[in-house]
C-alpha cells in the first residue's frame, strides 16, 4: 500500500512540476517595458557577498544572539 501511494505522490509531483514549466511564459528580457531604467550590473564578488556572505553573517549574528540569551537565563536558575 505505501508503495502505491509513494508512486501516486511521485507522479502527482512530477505532473504538476511538468505542467508548471510547460505553461510558465519567457521572461521577455529582450524587451523592455515603458519606464523601464535599469541600473547598472554587480561584478561576482558583488553578487556572492550580498547573496551568500550577507545571509550567512545575519544568521550567526542571530544565533550568538540567541545563544547569549539562553546563557544568561541558565545562569539565572543556577545562581
Amino acid at each position: 500500500m505505501d508503495k502505491k501511494n509513494a508512486l501516486r505522490a511521485a507522479a502527482v509531483t512530477a505532473g504538476s512540476a511538468l505542467m508548471m514549466l510547460l505553461m510558465t511564459s519567457p521572461a521577455l528580457a529582450v524587451t523592455r517595458d515603458d519606464g523601464d531604467d535599469p541600473g547598472q550590473g554587480i561584478g561576482a564578488g558583488a553578487t556572492i557577498g550580498l547573496y551568500v556572505v550577507l545571509p550567512v553573517v545575519i544568521f550567526l549574528v542571530i544565533a550568538g544572539l540567541v545563544m547569549a540569551g539562553d546563557k544568561s537565563r541558565k545562569q539565572q536558575k543556577q545562581g
